[in-house]
């Protein structure tokens, strides 16, 4: 039996990794007086639906997803929170 489950996925850059448009979102809010903001980094959100036989299954997919397409492994890392999707219950109308 499989069990839908929802997915999502954050994608950072390492922090060794210089991130221009973070440097530039930065000096924009400095700018704008909001001298108190001291660093800011910029990443991607995902959200994935997927069905599998289990979580243990369901991540592994996703970790394999994440590797091969969502993100560069050389210079980023990535979070996956994974909640299952309740089945919804059936009604049957008499």
């Amino acid at each position: 039996m499989t069990q839908k489950y929802f997915a999502q996925i954050y994608v950072t850059l390492r922090p060794s990794v210089l991130d221009p448009a973070g440097t530039a979102v930065q000096s924009g809010l400095q700018h704008m007086g909001y001298d108190n903001v001291e660093r800011v980094r910029i990443g991607k959100y995902v959200e994935v639906t997927l069905t599998a036989a289990g979580e243990s299954e369901a991540r592994e997919q996703l970790d394999r997803i994440c590797d091969q397409l969502l993100a560069n492994p050389v210079i980023e890392n990535y979070r996956v929170e994974l909640t299952e999707v309740p089945v919804a219950m059936e009604t049957t109308t008499a």
